[in-house]
């Protein structure tokens, strides 16, 4: 086991105890404290992801256990914080914004898979890694909502928090939508490809066999 896998295992461990601090009654929040654990955790989760890839890439430690776990990582992570706050924040992450989101996850590792069958990559786009950034202030920002609507900062001064997390959350399911068509777009045409290519093949062949057979006779 080396160590961006670990960091890996790391982010999958912390998952249970996210789902623990937003879902249990026993932890007190008096002054916020749950709520400031929770986004203390989800934004060290997330960091690892960036973490455990460039160690990986930088030690030569890319392993096929790596390539399996991160990008599950990654979705387990997503997919437990939002199902998580439909419970604990409903009037800003509704089921049907739940379903769009993990949906659009499990879409892309599912024409990733589809794509590596077939003997190719879909790369990770610079949409993609802008949406993981959304998916990080959304979440953080709707957690902290569950207490402040506003953050006071100084004076008459305060921090919006209801209205960036009302705005992110918007953001971010666009993106989904978005990220998740250019993906689609992607994979389609590589496919497309991959099928000029096949039929060439096959039709080099054809003809091929064609010619041995007239030598023959």
């Amino acid at each position: 086991m080396n160590l961006p896998n670990s960091i890996t295992l790391t982010r999958i461990f912390s998952i249970p105890l996210l789902i623990w601090i937003l879902s249990t009654r026993h932890l007190p929040s008096i002054n916020g404290e749950k709520e400031l654990l929770a986004s203390a955790l989800f934004i060290a989760a997330s960091i690892t992801d960036g973490i455990d890839g460039y160690l990986a890439r930088k030690r030569g430690q890319i392993t096929t256990m790596g390539m399996l776990l991160d990008p599950l990582a990654d979705k387990l992570l997503i997919a437990a914080a939002f199902i998580t706050l439909v419970q604990f924040n409903p009037r800003l992450v509704p089921a049907w914004i739940a379903v769009i989101i993990i949906g659009r996850e499990f879409l892309v590792s599912g024409l990733r898979s589809i794509a590596a069958s077939e003997g190719f990559t879909i790369e990770a786009s610079d949409l993609g890694k802008f949406k993981m950034v959304v998916q990080i202030v959304s979440v953080v920002a709707v957690i902290l909502d569950h207490r402040w609507t506003e953050w006071p900062v100084y004076g008459p001064y305060f921090f919006p928090v209801d209205w960036i997390a009302r705005f992110a959350i918007g953001f971010m399911v666009l993106l989904s939508l978005v990220s998740a068509t250019d993906y689609f777009a992607a994979f389609w045409t590589k496919i497309d490809r991959q099928v000029v290519k096949r039929r060439r093949r096959a039709f080099v062949l054809s003809r091929r066999r064609k010619r041995d057979v007239h030598a023959i006779e």
